[in-house]
């Protein structure tokens, strides 16, 4: 198992209501379902991120580069 840490964060009442009550009926605990956000955030963060260096490449390097963006968001 990775080593956990801990932090605090505040958020709009009405999110946290929604969480809590959705937490609750799944039973799951809300920092899994924090730490489930956080990564889809970072997932899409770098799916954005290589995207635009993919764009960046030269006009010869686009075939490759749709062949390598795809496997990549694969992998991710």
């Amino acid at each position: 198992m990775k080593a956990k840490r801990k932090m605090s964060v505040t958020i709009d009442a009405d999110i946290f209501e929604a969480v809590e009550k959705l937490a609750k009926r799944k039973r799951i605990a809300k920092s899994h379902l924090a730490e489930e956000a956080f990564k889809e955030w970072l997932r899409k963060y770098i799916e954005g991120e290589m995207a635009k260096g993919y764009e960046d490449l030269s006009p010869e390097d686009e075939e490759f580069s749709d062949i390598a963006f795809e496997s990549q968001r694969e992998i991710l």
